[in-house]
């Protein structure tokens, strides 16, 4: 059985200039360019009221109708995989996800994902786009997602985000001493040889805009407060790692690993096992879908970066002498 809806978009502005196909593929990520395409020609999007073509060119601030037809996801199956449930009622579910696991089925990742946990959970997501989840974390990023569990609050969760009205702030561990916060404004796409990776690309990139604060200074190593203003897939670790500040643990942005003169035994050890990028999604915050208020949830960073920071707050103290030298 589909289920169908209305999506109502304003274009805006910084997508003016671009092509229909190619700001409907920004702004609805839950579906192709080529399926928009077609939706397109079919009459099924009307701009301002008006049927349109793929290639037109927008100006901002149009008035965009997509008739969008939900099919079931009849290829996912319902598995008992343990989610931790940090809330729920009867438009949303907030869910802590650990190290490790998935969000989507995909190619290698068939079972097992998140979404399989949460149709054994409410099979009835299986109506919903994506099984409800509006936004994504890598597979070894640990924190806070929102899932909709109805086809409005999914709808309005999504345009929240479009509209950057989600608060999304993340805890992480990088490589390098920063002196101060700021921002990084640098557009981002695929890599153009490597294609399961994503790189800042100045031309044809789309905007990606990170800010972060310090929370505390190592020797070699800084404790960040990270917020996105946008949300491009894996756009802090590639951020970070433009700046030359590279998430400690990642394996794909985060070069060789960067040792402190002098290191422990202990640190070494804890550095050269950390296998996973040290980034945790841990306040999440909107307006909630249905009572319309204004909603917030924090989960404590999870026990390896708890433990890699201890780590590294030690050997900051044992070459405190040395640190206040060389400052």
């Amino acid at each position: 059985m589909s289920e169908s809806e209305t999506l109502q978009i304003v274009i805006p502005p910084h997508l003016a200039g671009q092509r229909l196909d190619q700001a409907l593929a920004e702004l609805i990520p839950d579906y192709s360019r080529a399926r928009l395409q077609q939706w397109i020609k079919a009459g099924r999007v009307t701009l301002n009221g008006e049927n349109c073509r793929p290639r037109d060119k927008l100006r901002g601030n149009e008035k965009i109708e997509v008739r969008v037809e939900h099919e079931p996801q009849t290829a996912w199956v319902a598995e008992d995989v343990p989610i931790d449930i940090v809330y729920e009622d009867e438009a949303i579910i907030i869910i802590n996800k650990p190290a490790g696991l998935v969000v989507h089925p995909g190619t290698g990742n068939h079972t097992g994902t998140l979404v399989n946990g949460l149709l054994n959970h409410d099979f009835k997501l299986i109506e919903v786009p994506r099984a409800g989840i509006v936004h994504r974390l890598d597979k070894d990023t640990t924190g806070l997602l929102v899932v909709a569990r109805t086809l409005a609050a999914h709808t309005q969760l999504v345009e929240r985000l479009q509209a950057r009205d989600v608060k999304r702030e993340y805890e992480t561990v990088v490589n390098g001493v920063m002196t101060a916060g700021g921002t990084i404004d640098e557009p981002m796409g695929r890599h153009p040889v490597h294609r399961t990776r994503m790189g800042v690309r100045v031309s044809g990139g789309k905007t990606a805009i990170t800010h972060y604060r310090v929370k505390t200074r190592f020797r070699a190593h800084t404790h960040l407060q990270v917020n996105l203003e946008t949300g491009r897939t894996h756009q802090i670790r590639v951020h970070m790692a433009h700046i030359r500040h590279s998430i400690v643990g990642d394996s794909v942005y985060g070069g060789r690993l960067r040792l402190p003169p002098k290191s422990s035994e202990e640190l070494i050890a804890m550095l050269r096992g950390f296998s996973r990028q040290a980034l945790h999604a841990a306040r999440l915050g909107f307006v909630h879908p249905s009572t319309g208020e204004e909603v917030e949830w924090s989960v404590p960073l999870p026990e390896d970066m708890q433990n890699l920071l201890a780590v590294l707050a030690k050997d900051y103290r044992e070459h405190q002498d040395e640190v206040d030298d060389y400052y």
